[in-house]
């Protein structure tokens, strides 16, 4: 493939293309993952379980806060792959500019309502007062540091949407050896607490967003980022909010529902708070193929729509549904084998394992509906076609499961019936998503 067309995805294997795409996705987010993870295993191991509870308590009001934006940020993706793909550089540099423009004022934006508005929401939640100071304090750090994950998802979203999945996991290796420095440092030498990791945490993703930033203001290519042209494009805007409003939308409604999951597992005590959280960390590494792939194939999808080459996108569609259930089958069957020593490495606390190992046999097994899931889902949004997926998603992840809680929970007093709302909202999403693809509306609609 020639410099000019480096990163597109209309011509070559398809198999191959979808996958050697995915692998640098998936090892970024790998890398991304292992933030998360490294935090947790020092605090579980340095600081105690309550410090592990507070963490883990804060990732669901976290995501709430920040998913509208991350949402919106799959129709800028979806935008910025037409126009590379059809080949229209003029409208391709509107696009990012505009993006750009819009992550820095939701970044400034979400920087006061987090530090702000996040020991409220905490409070709703029913966080126990034994972890509540931590998971405050955690929190405020954290979105001091907002504008810099704004940044860098806006950056490697744009790359992946040029077909650029290397760099973004260049960037993230780096961050991430340095987020690990940083929480030994700060937690075992320094003896910071739950301080010194978030501080970490921050650091290293101000890093990431500084990388990427450079590599798009220093590129060649046609995406390279003018940082006096970085306005919004009233066009252009309205583009990514037609396309990415609906994706907002699901990803506040469905994180709101998770907000009540954490809020009927905090109920069980800091112990189980402190295992559900610990697997949580596990069950972010086991989607990671599922979430790679899904991105491939909106990227593989949008590209090939704006060519105009249909046959070329159903093909790619099958292999990537394939491509994502066949890993998907393998890591649930690892999980279910190994789950118990991978927990270990998170805590040595048998209550705290115990409820890790009790939400693993949950999940694991319906993992296969939540792949089918996300490959439908980047499979018709790629294809410009976000209200679908809105609706399933709503309707499923937020409503069934919430439905599911409150009318289970009360009568049989076991968490395992909480942890039960995913694998049944899974499911029914996968069916009906199935059902809307095989109908190929999502397809004509873009002829």
């Amino acid at each position: 493939m020639n410099k000019q067309n480096k990163g597109l995805m209309t011509e070559g294997v398809i198999w191959k293309e979808l996958l050697f795409f995915s692998i640098p996705l998936l090892l970024g987010n790998l890398f991304q993952q292992l933030y998360n993870a490294v935090d947790s295993v020092i605090v579980g191991n340095y600081i105690g379980s309550q410090a592990l509870a507070a963490v883990g308590s804060s990732f669901p009001v976290i995501f709430l806060l920040v998913s509208f934006f991350m949402g919106l940020s799959v129709g800028a993706g979806v935008v910025v792959s037409r126009y590379f793909g059809a080949r229209n550089i003029k409208e391709l540099q509107y696009s990012i500019h505009t993006f750009l423009a819009f992550a820095i004022v939701a970044g400034i934006v979400m920087i006061f309502v987090g530090y702000f508005l996040s020991p409220t929401i905490l409070r709703l939640i029913g966080t126990p007062d034994d972890v509540m100071n931590d998971s405050i304090l955690y929190m405020k750090i954290y979105f001091i540091g907002i504008l810099s994950v704004m940044i860098y998802n806006t950056g490697s979203g744009i790359l992946r949407a040029v077909g650029d999945s290397k760099n973004p996991l260049y960037f993230l290796i780096i961050s991430s050896i340095t987020n690990i420095i940083l929480d030994l440092l700060f937690v075992v030498k320094f003896k910071m607490g739950i301080a010194g990791v978030a501080w970490a945490t921050l650091i290293a993703q101000t890093l990431s967003a500084i990388l990427t930033i450079l590599l798009l203001v220093r590129t060649k290519h046609e995406y390279k980022v003018t940082l006096k042209n970085i306005r919004f494009h009233k066009k252009q805007m309205l583009e990514i909010i037609r396309i990415g409003l609906p994706s907002g939308i699901q990803n506040s409604v469905v994180s709101f529902s998770n907000v009540i999951v954490q809020s009927n597992i905090n109920a069980f005590g800091s112990l189980a708070m402190a295992g559900c959280g610990a697997y949580t960390k596990i069950d972010g590494f086991a989607i990671l193929p599922v979430m790679s792939y899904s991105m491939a194939l909106t990227t593989f999808v949008g590209q090939n729509m704006g060519a105009r080459k249909f046959d070329r996108v159903k093909q790619g569609a099958k292999s990537g549904i394939f491509m994502s259930v066949l890993t998907t089958v393998c890591i649930s069957a690892l999980l279910l084998i190994f789950g118990k020593q991978v927990l270990s490495i998170f805590s040595s606390d048998d209550q705290v394992i115990y409820y890790g190992l009790y939400m693993l046999r949950v999940l694991a097994p319906g993992y296969i509906f939540l792949s089918l899931t996300h490959a439908f889902n980047g499979i018709i949004r790629g294809a410009g076609v976000t209200t679908i997926p809105m609706i399933v998603m709503i309707a499923c992840w937020c409503g069934m499961r919430v439905a599911w809680i409150l009318c289970s929970v009360p009568i049989f007093h076991d968490i395992g019936t909480v942890f039960m709302g995913w694998p049944l909202t899974w499911t029914a999403s996968a069916l009906w998503l199935f059902i809307y693809y095989k109908k190929e509306n999502w397809l004509k609609q873009s002829m």
